[in-house]
């Protein structure tokens, strides 16, 4: 065995590990990778040689080369080598059909060290008890696990797939700034200090949105870039502070373009991707009907079990927490769960818990027996409901002997928002859909506006240049609250792919926005008077959407965390742990920025 301080040109490899089969069998090659692992058989060793494109089987034959299988014996894991050899067919019935390599395997000639390894901190196999924290601390032995590898070349493949569909389309792949204005109307910004202009501040992208707004104004047509984006804000299992997003821009288009376009779109990725029909057609659904029936803007739609209003049937009975609550402008939902009246007391108090950290009081619950009245159900509520009460809901609900009810009350938000996250969470736990399918949804008539308690004004909902609903445009001065936007998102199995709208393109539809948004003239030119200045000159109907990249893959890979098809991903405190970021600067590197620190005391 030799060991290389340098990389001679005739031990570079001539195929690549997951490359050979049989119609390779009797060839001479060279393989260049890591052991992924070893078994030695007494006298015959076999190695598992793994690189970025596969895995190939090499024997090494002691008999036939005493001396190359003594030093082979000094190989640990993840060594880098390189192997001369020749390709054979694997004897008997040992063919690996788990490998695309598995019907052949090479028998070594020569062996090289191209680099030792050190002791891994973990193991490199798809099953580690390894923690999320070490593995991120050694992101680049993490990305060498075949689950995560596989992740990030499934990743490589749907952009590319999205590049050449969207160009398909008519799209010119355009870029935007990544240093510009602050424009602080939805999450925190990321601020990047201004060395030449002591006391300014640029700001990352939230998105290109106000950018692709003025490319629609200069003339092209349709605007595409697979772009990164910035938000400051606390994290979720689902989300980054820096994300990766398709955003997309078109011209002359209404709404129903929009969706036409982008279902053409995304049927030919999903469907080139697994490579079969599994998309044709994406369905759509109002907002007032996604929260009506699942509680959700983003409904999970593989699975039934939809909420049910009790509101009506409830609101002059006995039971104070329903009618007082009814009476107080609330309402009371209710999930009936087939077949599940068998479920545990420990259980049930797990979902409760779970629904008042999500703001309700307290969740009632019944078990649906056989009978009539107060004897169908075994349920703390029978000392409080008729039983008129009791049948009415049952039959508003379709109960059946063995269900199992869940009864919330209590504003609508928080409500629908508690029984929603439930029904998922039933849905998953009970297995009540297959996981294998993908149920896409358009999500369609949203409301422009949503009033801020804290501020006490109206919000945008989506962002201020949505436009409203043309039927809706009057409703603007008398209530805002029902006025409904054009805007749209897309949604896979529980999860919002993206979202977009159509643009305001006339100043003075957009000056009444702002007027509606409680932002002054004055205020409105300072954040946004480049674009109210370039809608003066001629802007084109226009509409877009931005699509994360980041969610779809991982919804489409079947991934459970965002971080597992991110290369490197921050954690929820939004550090990397590999590079020790974010980390503090030098005392002139701030001086240069004129800026000082003002920290709180160590404790």
């Amino acid at each position: 065995m030799q060991q290389a301080s340098v990389f001679p040109e005739h031990w570079k490899r001539t195929h690549s590990c997951g490359e050979l089969r049989e119609k390779n069998i009797g060839s001479a090659v060279v393989l260049n990778g890591w052991v992924a692992n070893s078994r030695d058989m007494g006298n015959l060793m076999f190695l598992v040689l793994r690189d970025g494109r596969g895995k190939t089987q090499v024997v090494i034959d002691g008999d036939a080369a005493p001396e190359l299988y003594k030093t082979a014996k000094q190989l640990r894991h993840e060594f880098v080598v390189s192997i001369r050899g020749k390709v054979r067919a694997r004897p008997g019935n040992m063919n690996n059909d788990a490998m695309p390599t598995g019907a052949i395997e090479v028998l070594a000639d020569e062996l090289l060290i191209l680099n030792p390894s050190a002791v891994l901190p973990f193991a490199i196999t798809d099953k580690t008890d390894a923690s999320e924290t070490l593995r991120l601390k050694y992101r680049y032995l993490d990305l060498r696990r075949d689950e995560i590898h596989e992740n990030i070349l499934s990743r490589a493949k749907i952009t590319r797939l999205i590049r050449e569909n969207m160009e398909q389309h008519g799209f010119t792949d355009l870029e935007t700034p990544l240093l510009y204005k602050s424009t602080p109307e939805g999450a925190r910004e990321f601020l990047v200090p201004s060395r030449i202009a002591p006391g300014q501040f640029y700001a990352l992208p939230q998105s290109p949105q106000l950018f692709k707004q003025i490319l629609m104004i200069a003339g092209f047509d349709r605007y595409y870039q697979i772009v990164k984006c910035f938000r400051d804000e606390d994290l979720r299992a689902d989300r980054q502070p820096e994300f990766t997003q398709l955003d997309c821009e078109l011209s002359f288009v209404d709404q129903g373009d929009v969706i036409r376009i982008f279902t053409d779109i995304v049927s030919q990725v999903v469907n080139s991707y697994f490579g079969k029909q599994v998309l044709t057609h994406i369905p759509t659904m109002t907002y007032a009907q996604a929260m009506t029936d699942y509680g959700l803007d983003k409904p999970d739609t593989r699975f039934g079990l939809k909420l049910q209003d009790l509101s009506g049937i409830v609101k002059g009975c006995d039971f104070k927490v329903f009618s007082d609550t009814i009476a107080n402008g609330g309402i009371v939902n209710a999930l009936c769960v087939e077949k599940q009246s068998e479920m545990t007391r420990k259980k049930i108090d797990e979902l409760e818990e779970q629904a008042k950290q999500l703001g309700l009081k307290g969740l009632a619950w019944a078990k649906v027996k056989s009978g009539k009245g107060k004897e169908s159900w075994q349920s703390s509520l029978t000392r409080f409901l008729s039983d008129s009460v009791i049948d009415q809901i049952n039959s508003q609900v379709g109960a059946k002997e063995g269900d199992l009810l869940f009864i919330a009350a209590g504003t609508y938000d928080i409500v629908k928002t508690a029984l929603g996250t439930l029904r998922n969470r039933l849905g998953k736990e009970l297995q009540l859909y297959d996981a294998k399918q993908f149920n896409f949804l358009w999500v369609v008539e949203f409301p422009l506006l949503e009033w801020n308690a804290d501020a006490e004004r109206w919000v945008a909902r989506h962002h201020p240049f949505t436009s409203p609903m043309d039927e809706d445009f009057a409703l603007l001065d008398k209530d805002p609250g029902a006025v409904r936007a054009k805007a749209y998102d897309l949604v896979c199995n529980g999860y919002e792919l993206g979202g977009g709208s159509i643009r305001i393109h006339k100043e003075e539809l957009q000056e009444k926005q702002f007027q509606v948004l409680g932002m002054s003239k004055e205020d409105a030119e300072k954040k946004f008077g480049f674009l109210l200045e370039a809608l003066k000159f001629g802007a084109p109907p226009h509409g877009g959407i931005a699509l994360g990249l980041d969610r779809t893959v991982m919804v489409l890979t079947g991934c459970d965390a965002i971080r597992d098809i991110i290369p490197f991903p921050k954690t929820q405190k939004a550090a990397c742990l590999m590079t020790s970021s974010p980390a503090p600067v030098t005392s002139q590197a701030l001086k240069d920025l004129h800026i000082k620190l003002d920290l709180p005391p160590l404790n």
